[in-house]
């Protein structure tokens, strides 16, 4: 039987390193792009100029090696990079994350062990595709999956809900089993479907011990934040992260009309950036950059295609009316 002074160490062990991860986590974080040159290369020197100006915008935290970055398109060893650099840049001044993505449960601890080396404070955890796709899927295997990497990393845990379709459908029995998890501090509800919003804020409130949700739907943040939303995981907060700061900020205090009046400004863009097909949202995103002098280059890694001339345009006319031009 372990004795009170291991039962205390392990306990130790399992708390956020950084108080700023607590649970149930509330805030909101960032999620950038990641600057290429037009060869499919990481250009470094954007990306350490665009991530210190978003931490200069203090948000609650930023999440790097996520699907806005194209990172199922880099190798692992672009990945540590990614979070080497950045961490570097960004010190101590907002937590780090990573989003963390593999084909397994061992291949997935592996890969956190070198992420939280080279700086990483915890994950966005990925559904290990294709083995999440199709339904149904038991909570037990959702819940070992994510216990496993929370016991070997000893970090805080964000579960990744993925549009409906694309992967597991975290609800009901399924968030009781993430929720059992002390790792765990939020998930990321992406679904981009109001009705499974509202029901993930509505079940997660009747857990005993609730985890944080944060909306990962770029076309209705602000109103995923009425909905009772903590906050945000999101790509849109790639730019204009001040203003979704004091939007969050606002709706979280009550005053939900100071909040109405930033989302009526940056709307337009964010829907239009993640309109049909939905993939094109990150060379939409990163022509926006450009335009702002964040990132030299909008080039995203092949396959993915740019943008055309005429919606060039349309997010320049967007951008100048959301104030970020």
């Amino acid at each position: 039987m372990m004795d009170i002074q291991d039962q205390a160490q392990r306990a130790a062990r399992r708390q956020p390193a950084d108080s700023r991860l607590a649970r149930p986590f509330r805030g909101l974080i960032s999620a950038p792009f990641l600057p290429m040159h037009e060869d499919g290369a990481i250009d470094w020197a954007s990306l350490k100029t665009y991530i210190g100006w978003i931490a200069d915008q203090k948000p609650s935290a930023i999440a790097v090696n996520m699907d806005a970055a194209e990172a199922p398109a880099l190798s692992q060893e672009e990945r540590i990079e990614v979070m080497r650099v950045c961490a570097e840049v960004v010190g101590d001044r907002v937590p780090l994350l990573s989003g963390l993505i593999g084909g397994s449960t061992d291949g997935m601890i592996a890969h956190g062990r070198e992420l939280a080396a080279a700086g990483a404070q915890g994950f966005c955890v990925f559904p290990p595709f294709p083995l999440f796709i199709g339904s149904p899927i038991p909570a037990e295997m959702i819940r070992r999956f994510h216990a496993d990497i929370a016991e070997a990393l000893h970090l805080p845990l964000i579960a990744f809900q993925f549009p409906r379709g694309w992967g597991p459908d975290y609800s009901g029995d399924m968030l009781e089993a993430l929720a059992s998890i002390p790792e765990v501090i939020a998930i990321k509800e992406s679904s981009f479907d109001a009705n499974q919003t509202i029901q993930t804020v509505q079940n997660v409130a009747r857990l005993s011990n609730p985890i944080g949700v944060l909306t990962g739907s770029d076309t209705f943040i602000y109103e995923a934040l009425l909905m009772g939303c903590g906050g945000a995981l999101i790509g849109f907060a790639g730019t204009a992260v001040a203003e979704l700061v004091a939007m969050n900020e606002a709706v979280q205090n009550g005053d939900a009309e100071a909040g109405r009046a930033i989302w009526t400004r940056l709307a337009p863009l964010a829907r239009y950036c993640w309109r049909p097909p939905i993939r094109d949202f990150r060379p939409r995103m990163k022509e926006v950059l450009v335009m702002q002098g964040l990132i030299a280059s909008a080039a995203v890694r092949r396959p993915q295609l740019g943008v055309s001339a005429e919606e060039r345009e349309e997010l320049r006319s967007l951008a100048k009316q959301a104030g970020l031009i």
